[in-house]
């Protein structure tokens, strides 16, 4: 984009190998050192604590299974703290769909070689997640908005059967109560019990023979449609019945995290995009050096405080997600964002990477670098690759 803003203005740029050189001379140097040495007064503080709460995620850098990169992240959930990322390449692992297991992985042996006790793990649902932390008796929750997103999908489809359109004025109702389950239990036999107490709830049924849950909370209450309530062996019932209490999700919803969630890993995944766009392909070194100048920026700015008007009163905005279909959502608007972290980088540049840059080149060569995915084949001839160029049109 620069580039073509550039162009238009009839201003001189220098060239991209300009660029990659000074790149690899004193910037990614700069960028390795400086991430370093905060992730290492980090490990410190954490290797102090007694347990540690901890939120793991994979980002990949294309949709589908046909990534190149996937970047697992660490973050301290207490802190809300990025404390490792992990950069993993396709052809390490066999296919991009290894990759966020691999980025687990090489997590949570980095935190161990530090020193690190794990109190438990927040993660989504990847089914060769589950079952690594299971072998390695880590404990595993799961975050609850990749669960509600999953069931809110199948009620979403059961709502358009014929005969089923009764269970519309109960989703708001369901997600609700999913995260309810998660927040007000302490242990996953009393999750399951809340849950499942949904389904006598649309019966307008309040009691219940599980005996971590023998009844509603609510007071006695007289609904103003009284349309909504289902009744037993009818065919809404019996496909909420189906989705509600299927194996799967009753033995997710007992694991579900009751405090914390990897909600702010997705802001923070949303943050590389601002470093590292989709659109362009980036090599390995770069890209790792894209999402170290991410996670400095993220952890700079995640403590920021809520924008007041001049008269002190907090600044709210009212937006309308997409997903949301029309519901409106009230978010705090944050003061604005520093860099002193670019500064920072800056010092480092001018005042020793430039004075002495051997050492700090030598840390960036010590990164193990994997071989480019097309390093695999045999490469031809220019001349005899175009020679024998034809199109698929008259061949």
């Amino acid at each position: 984009m620069c580039c073509q803003i550039f162009a238009a203005m009839k201003l001189h740029l220098f060239k991209y190998d300009t660029f990659r050189r000074h790149a690899r001379m004193c910037i990614e140097p700069a960028i390795v050192y400086k991430w370093r040495n905060w992730q290492d007064e980090m490990l410190q503080l954490l290797a102090q604590r007694e347990k540690v709460i901890v939120g793991g995620d994979m980002r990949a850098d294309s949709p589908g299974h046909s990534a190149k990169y996937g970047s697992y992240t660490m973050m301290d959930l207490e802190t809300n703290t990025v404390v490792d990322v992990q950069l993993v390449q396709s052809n390490e692992v066999g296919g991009s769909y290894h990759m966020e297991k691999e980025g687990l992985k090489r997590g949570l042996e980095f935190l161990d070689a530090h020193g690190v006790t794990l109190d438990c793990i927040v993660t989504d649902r990847h089914p060769q997640i589950q079952k690594f932390l299971r072998e390695r008796n880590v404990n595993q929750f799961y975050d609850v908005w990749h669960i509600e997103k999953g069931i809110s999908k199948q009620l979403e489809k059961v709502c358009k059967l014929k005969g089923c359109e009764k269970i519309r004025k109960w989703l708001h109702s369901i997600k609700n109560h999913i995260y309810w389950t998660a927040a007000s239990s302490s242990s996953g036999p009393e999750r399951v019990a809340k849950w499942m107490s949904m389904l006598n709830h649309m019966q307008n049924k309040h009691t219940h023979e599980d005996s971590n849950f023998p009844a509603c909370l609510h007071g006695t209450r007289r609904s103003r449609d009284t349309k909504k309530w289902l009744a037993a062996g009818t065919l809404p019932y019996l496909k909420l019945e189906k989705v509600l209490s299927n194996k799967r999700i009753v033995k997710d919803v007992a694991k579900l995290s009751p405090h914390y969630q990897t909600s702010s890993i997705e802001v923070f995944h949303s943050v590389i995009l601002r470093f590292t766009p989709k659109n362009v392909v980036f090599p390995f070194l770069g890209m790792l050096c894209r999402l170290y100048l991410a996670a400095l920026h993220y952890n700079e700015n995640a403590g920021r405080p809520q924008a007041t008007t001049a008269a002190g009163r907090p600044v709210f905005k009212v937006t309308f997600p997409k997903a949301k279909k029309g519901e409106y959502r009230v978010r705090e608007v944050k003061t604005q964002a520093t860099f002193k972290y670019v500064d920072d980088l800056l010092d480092l540049i001018f005042d020793k990477v430039f004075v002495d840059p051997a050492p700090y080149v030598d840390d960036v060569l010590r990164i193990p670098i994997p071989p480019s995915l097309c390093a695999e084949y045999d490469r031809p001839e220019k001349e005899e690759a175009i020679s024998s160029r034809v199109s698929r049109f008259n061949q």
